[in-house]
């Protein structure tokens, strides 16, 4: 076992933690001998391809033996612009081959970067009030402070209130636990109606963007939006001259069974952040994207990018980006990942919706979740004191299977969902293996 209250910092100051062995496929082992299935694709829906796959630490060390680290103010990289070539070609619909790609180290810097791009973009241009981005509650876009400012995940933004810029949010786009009390599609998409009326309220020469995720993740454990809802918010972001941000970390590079999540509406976006998937956790690595038109503004006027960090561009991590998509396009995953999803979404309709505790099952691709609820009927969550979603990922990981467990669907503080993303690479049986664990877990909880 580590020692996490000795020298290391580790999440949890009770947890012992396993020390981590070797990783193959979906499993992983501790150094005592145990194996698990990684159900959740890491800490969480990172790995895309599975674990131990031989090609990319050696596109890595190739790489390396080159050069790792190089001045990012003087030089470029070659596999930086390798990437962005291949990314541009799998762009999502009319940003196929038609954007620009800033590369970065995190999901945290991608949708802060994107946020940055859309302001800088309207200065550019010369419409200097444009600075407001509005943004969702039960939405999570990263952990630095700028990102609890323009996320909507209650907890994690408390204890920092006051020491961030916040952000005007509309409601989800949750037809479990509608905001209006109302049912879809008699709503008429109130929730993607409430961007229009924000947008007005703030003024619209002052609103720059509009981020969201197509799936929503840590925040709502895999809540996709309803049919339309991105097509009426590309209608309001076009009426208002606002940019449509897309958050990708998450679903983007196949997780939803398409290679971006947002291809499941038909609308393409202005700009994306994307990170996790794009390297299967291989490399840190993160990127924005967006349209050509988007950059133009800065190009016109010399006018730098005002964001970047030191190990921007890191070569290594670039090297892994490229690896892990060639393997991802190779080995079919994206097709592979639609039909598992498709199978494991109705699995797990069919074996835990009957479930007392169980009230919603949800989510696109193999990025599936399902909310834990004291009363079915009413839709009560249990109270947030005992900590179900907790104790269902700890006993989960007693058998074999982890978890990531999401709190706060209901009001931002209480409701339990679990999140689960096993990596692309999962098979039916694997699936039936998953689900007959987390219903051996539930009731041994309830």
């Amino acid at each position: 076992m580590s020692k996490p209250n000795e020298f290391a910092v580790h999440r949890d100051w009770e947890w012992k933690y396993p020390l981590i062995a070797k990783t193959e496929g979906i499993y992983l082992y501790d150094t005592e001998g145990n194996k698990y299935i990684d159900g959740s694709g890491g800490s969480s829906v990172v790995v895309s391809i599975g674990h131990g796959v031989k090609e990319i630490p050696e596109a890595m060390r190739k790489q390396a033996e080159e050069f790792s680290f190089y001045p990012a103010h003087m030089f470029s990289n070659a596999r930086a612009l390798e990437l962005s070539e291949l990314m541009a070609k799998q762009a999502p619909l009319g940003m196929k081959n038609n954007c620009k790609t800033w590369f970065c180290c995190t999901g945290t810097d991608a949708t802060d970067d994107a946020l940055r791009l859309a302001r800088q973009y309207f200065y550019e241009k010369g419409e200097k009030n444009k600075h407001i981005v509005i943004t969702r509650w039960q939405g999570f876009h990263g952990n630095s402070l700028s990102a609890a400012g323009y996320s909507g995940h209650t907890f994690r933004r408390r204890i920092f209130n006051g020491m961030f810029a916040d952000s005007p949010h509309i409601p989800p786009a949750f037809c479990y636990r509608c905001y209006f009390g109302d049912t879809y599609p008699k709503c008429k998409l109130k929730c993607a109606k409430a961007l229009e009326n924000m947008i007005c309220q703030y003024g619209p020469e002052n609103v720059a963007g509009f981020i969201a995720e197509p799936v929503v993740g840590a925040a709502l454990g895999a809540v996709p939006a309803p049919k339309g809802y991105f097509k009426e918010i590309r209608r309001i972001c076009d009426k208002y001259n606002v940019l449509f941000i897309c958050d990708e970390v998450m679903t983007g590079w196949g997780r939803t069974g398409k290679m971006f999540g947002i291809e499941h509406y038909g609308v393409t976006p202005d700009i994306i952040a994307c990170a996790k998937g794009m390297s299967s956790g291989y490399s840190p690595l993160a990127a924005v994207m967006a349209k050509k038109d988007i950059w133009e503004p800065l190009e016109k006027n010399k006018s730098a990018f005002r964001a970047g960090h030191t190990l921007n561009a890191n070569a290594v991590s670039c090297a892994s980006g490229i690896a892990v998509i060639n393997y991802l396009i190779k080995n079919n995953l994206v097709k592979k990942c639609d039909e598992a999803g498709k199978y494991f979404l109705k699995q797990m309709q069919k074996e835990l919706l009957p479930m007392k505790a169980v009230g919603d099952v949800r989510g696109l691709g193999l990025m599936v979740g399902f909310e834990l609820v004291k009363n079915k009927k009413t839709k009560e969550s249990f109270p947030g004191k005992e900590k179900m979603g907790n104790r269902i990922q700890i006993e989960a990981f007693k058998r074999g299977l982890i978890i990531y467990a999401c709190s706060g669907s209901v009001n931002g503080v209480e409701g339990d969902m679990i999140l689960m993303a096993p990596p692309l690479i999962v098979t039916k049986k694997q699936i039936d293996e998953v689900i007959k664990i987390l219903k051996e877990t539930i009731n041994a909880c309830m």
